[in-house]
Order: structure tokens, then sequence, then C-alpha cells
């Protein structure tokens, strides 16, 4: 093993594994082609993967998971703090000793009969000081390959570790796919990472949101930068000029459409662009020059992929075309490519459901591919790839945006008044359920900063850090906090707003903020845009009175809006940061007034 790396921490942590799991051998993922040429081969004769057609979808394969695996398990997802309080109430916790012996129980052989492999991975660009190093160990070759995928992995990243012990130590072992005994445990104070029973890339690809956001969030509060759920996109002005922003929405809010947006005909014949630098993580770090720069710290996206057509997302549909892993999705065998639900109107008649059993398009009652189905693509196929992707330093953030789906309360957009201000406008995110989700519709569900289920430590201690990170930050070098609903509706349930790329009409009008070039009407809850300064231009059956409609901020729906965020701030007891209670109390002064 020596002859990968010297780090006595690293090999310390793989032969403690290696003692408790009992592998056949031990395979470090160097990162070669070779290497992931010959675990391809491997995966198709046991049936882990199927090639799809070499000529249509060069380097894609199809891989299925147990039917009783098919998404992330949060009632099964645990933060391990020393402490409770630590956890807070938003997450589950456990004790770390308890979790230890119950996890070390089921580890114990779990790699018997099979080959334990190394996955060394960089977060972000590998020596970028905004860059974190991980270690996953795991007995699956899917769980490599999607690896490969989403970070950047090999030998260049142990070279980079050298002797340091700042790695987050990450073990993954399939077991038995058991639901019973699935869990998926964090251990922030060790670095520490455990996910067992399980092959579902939410619960195993350690690198996303169980380190890029659970670990991470605990470490940035304490090294003083942040990891938050957020897409990252650049607007290029007509002038040359590149704006960057981040923007955090709960699922099914349109993010992937907003990171990978084509401007409208418009705005692309007056010289617009848009590029991507990340879909779904952004890493946060004040710079040199005094301003926060971000980093995308993922190399790959791992979208869901119903849904997402040629219409809906053309950027993500491009992305998948090569070198992509889709996971449940339908299978036409007679031509090797794969289909699924919203990718267009006439499916293959004849198909494999993602449970592997026949299909036919003309007969068949259930859904070819499950609603939760994947595509892990590389970043690198994204036609509007940000230049500054591989960036060691990262963009400068000039605004942040919240948004949600709320059919009357929220209006298209308004602006915080301040950084406090911003932080009490992420902390009450919300969005009201639709028929996808199970249970009522229409209920409000509160998810601050889209963190929810993401934040590795007490959320109202996680509030008191975006406030701590705002005083380390002169004025005039603040991101500007933006709130967005493209979700109201009319009388009959419809979307007023036409989204998609339209949307770059708002992002639009905050760059005017930005920049100082326009006004905006004061109301109670912020700044809400004068609706002359929102270019309408080239949208037909859209009027300037319809967008005011969806620019009105009606008090009264308000006053019970601040009732609300009441009752959900007190989950949060005397954590909650004093300013975001007095927030709440002037909005409900200004709304009485």
């Amino acid at each position: 093993m020596a002859n990968f790396t010297n780090n006595k921490q690293v090999l310390d942590f793989v032969q403690s594994r290696v003692e408790l799991c009992n592998p056949d051998k031990v395979v470090w993922i160097d990162g070669s082609e070779a290497l992931y040429k010959q675990l391809e081969n491997e995966a198709m004769a046991t049936g882990e993967i199927i090639k799809l057609n070499e000529e249509l979808l060069p380097g894609c394969f199809l891989h299925r998971t147990a039917l009783n695996d098919v998404a992330r398990v949060e009632g099964r997802t645990f933060i391990c703090s020393r402490e409770e309080i630590n956890a807070g109430p938003t997450n589950n916790w456990k004790d770390p000793k308890e979790m230890y012996a119950t996890l070390n129980a089921i580890l114990k052989d779990a790699y018997k009969g099979r080959t334990m492999y190394v996955i060394p991975f960089s977060m972000g660009p590998v020596g970028s000081p905004l860059s974190k190093i991980g270690i996953e160990l795991t007995d699956s070759i899917y769980v490599v390959l999607n690896m490969k995928i989403m970070t950047r992995v090999g030998q260049n990243v142990l070279d980079a570790l050298g002797d340091s012990n700042d790695f987050v130590r990450g073990t993954h072992a399939r077991c038995e796919i058991d639901e019973e005994k699935r869990y998926i445990c964090h251990f922030p104070e060790d670095n520490a990472i455990i996910s067992v029973n399980s092959g579902y890339g939410g619960n195993v690809l350690l690198g996303k949101k169980c380190f890029a956001l659970r670990i991470a969030s605990y470490q940035g509060r304490n090294e003083g930068w942040m990891a938050e759920h957020m897409l990252i996109l650049g607007i290029k002005k007509p002038d040359g000029k590149i704006i960057y922003m981040a923007a955090a929405f709960p699922s099914a809010c349109g993010k992937t459409n907003l990171a990978m947006l084509i401007p409208p005909e418009g705005y692309k014949k007056a010289g617009y662009e848009v590029f991507t630098v990340g879909d779904d993580i952004a890493w946060i770090k004040k710079g040199a020059d005094g301003r926060l720069y971000a980093i995308n710290p993922e190399n790959g996206f791992f979208g869901v992929a119903p849904g997402t057509n040629v219409k809906s997302n053309p950027n993500a549909l491009e992305s998948t075309k090569k070198n992509t892993i889709f996971t449940n999705v339908g299978y036409d065998p007679e031509n090797k490519t794969v289909w699924w639900e919203g990718l267009d109107k006439n499916p293959p008649k004849h198909m494999i459901d993602w449970k592997g059993n026949d299909w036919y398009a003309d007969s068949s009652t259930e859904k070819c591919a499950h609603p939760n189905s994947r595509f892990t693509a590389p970043a690198v196929n994204c036609p509007c790839l940000s230049s500054e992707f591989e960036s060691k330093v990262g963009v400068p953030i000039s605004a942040f945006i919240f948004g949600g789906r709320r059919a009357k309360t929220a209006p298209l957009v308004y602006e915080a008044r301040n950084w406090t201000n911003g932080v009490f406008v992420g902390s009450i995110m919300a969005s009201e359920t639709t028929a996808a989700a199970s249970g009522a519709v229409g209920v409000v569900r509160r998810d601050p900063m889209a963190m929810l289920p993401f934040c590795g430590y007490h959320m109202g201690d996680y509030f008191q850090h975006w406030l701590d990170m705002g005083a380390m930050i002169d004025d005039d070098k603040k991101p500007r906090f933006f709130n967005v609903n493209w979700f109201r509706t009319d009388e009959e349930g419809h979307f007023i707003w036409p989204g998609f790329g339209d949307n770059l009409r708002v992002l639009d009008w905050m760059i005017k903020r930005i920049e100082g070039t326009v006004d905006a009407v004061e109301t109670p809850i912020g700044f809400v845009p004068n609706a002359e300064d929102i270019n309408i231009e080239g949208l037909d059956d859209f009027s300037i009175d319809t967008l005011k409609g969806i620019l009105n901020v009606d008090k009264e729906t308000w006053k019970g809006e601040v009732e609300g965020i009441k009752e959900f701030y007190k989950k949060f007891g005397n954590k909650l940061p004093k300013e975001l209670a007095k927030e709440a109390d002037a909005l409900e002064a200004r709304l009485n007034k």
C-alpha cells in the first residue's frame, strides 16, 4: 500500500477497515483509464452495469438499484455529534459511541468475498485552497465509477494531501441492502462518514451531500467559510462583464434549470450569455480582496432524469450524451438506449423498466423510469460550463438568491434591506407542497437556505454563522440578497410567469440593482421592482398589468406568514439569533403600520 501514499493517517484508516471488514483484496483507485476500463469490464460481466449503444451514447452505462433502495433516506440519516444539542432539532441524532458500536457490528466481515476499493478524492480543483480531500472505501464498482464522474479522483489527490490529517474518512458497504439496517451516519467531530446497506447514489457517493454539505457545513463554521446547497451561475452582459450569483432552492423549484439557463432570443441577440459554475453545491470563502468567492466542489451532475428534455433543460440533456451513468431509467434492449417519462412523447414500444421487467408503451400502467431515476454526467460535457469551472480561487459572488414555490404569498422578486435582513429572508424560505409530494397540497414547508436536510449541526448556530460571515465583510463588498418566486398562480391554478429562460429578465433586474442603475419600491417585506424596470419585450400575452399583479405584496397574506415564521422559529429555542427574532418583529410592525 505504501507506494500510493506514505501518509500514516491514511494508511492507518485503510488498515483499520481491512481488519474490520475483511476484504479478499484491496484496490487503490489511482485515476488511470486502464483501471477504470478493467472495473467497467468486471461490472458488465456481473450485470452490475449494462453497456449502452456506443455510437449513440459513447461511454455510457445503465445501472439498476435494489427495489427498496431508490432515494435518500432522511429517517435513516444521522448526525452523531458528541452532544445532542449540537445536532439541533432538525437533524436525527445518535450518540457516536452507541452508533460506532452498531455500525462496527454491521461492518464486521462486510467485505468478505469482495474487493475493497480505496478512492482518494478531492472536492473542488486539486490543490485549491478552497478544496478538501476525502478517502472513500467501498465494495461497489458502481460507486467507484460514479465518484470518478462526481469528484476529482486519483494519485494526484494523495500527492496534494501529503502528510496532512485533514481528510474525511468515508466508509461504504453494500452489506445486504437491508432497509432495517440502513444507516447513513456523519461524525462531524471525527471528520467521518459511514454508510451501510444502501447502493443508491445519494446515500453512497459520500462526496455529495454527506461530505460537501453535512460535514463541510460543520468544517466551514469552525474554519470561517460556508458550504451551501446553492447553484452558481455567471451572467455575461453585452459589455463583457460577468456577474456571478449563487442561488438556493428547495427541490422541484427549477434549480438545475436556472443553473443552465438559456437566454431568451432578445437577450441572446443583445449579447447576453449564461455560464454554469455549479448546479447544486457552493463552497464560499472570503477572498484576498475582501469579497466572497465560491467554487463548485463537485466535478459532475447527479440529476433527476424524469422531466429532463430538450425544452425544460437542453444543456442538462446534452450533458448526458457521453460518459454518463444512468440509474433506474427505462432501457430499450433493441437499440441499447435509455428513456424516461418526460423525455419525449414517443417511447420505444417495448422496453425493460427500472425494475427489470418488460414494459409496453401502449399497455403498461406503471412508470418505465423511477420518479427519482438519475444521471451522473461529467460537468465537462455541459455546453454552457463556465471557463472558471477549474479556477482555484473561485468566482466572486455579487448576489445570493433564495426561492420557493408559493401560489400567492411571495412576489416574483424582492430585494432584502441588508445582510441581516437577507439572512432572515433565507431562514424563512418555504415551499407549498404540490401533488407530487405525499400528503396534503398547499401545506407550507419551511426549508431555510434549502439546507434543512443537509446542515451538519444546529440550525440556530447555522443562522448565526451566516450573520458572523456578514460581519467579516465590508459593506461595499457584500453580495446583495434577493428572493424569487416563479410560481405565482392565477385563479385556475396556472403559473402566471413563463419561467425557464425568461427568468433571466428577473436576474437582469438584479444586476441593475447591484450596479445601481434602477430604483425600487420599498414595501414591508423589502424592495420590489418598478414593473417598468423588468424587460418584458418579446413576451407574448404578458402585459405590464399582469407583471404588476405578481409583484404585488398583500399585507393580510403576509400577516399570516409572520405567524408561521414565529411558530417555526420556536423550534430553535435560545439558539435562534436575536437579530432574526428582531427581524420577524420588525416585519410584523411594518405590516401593521
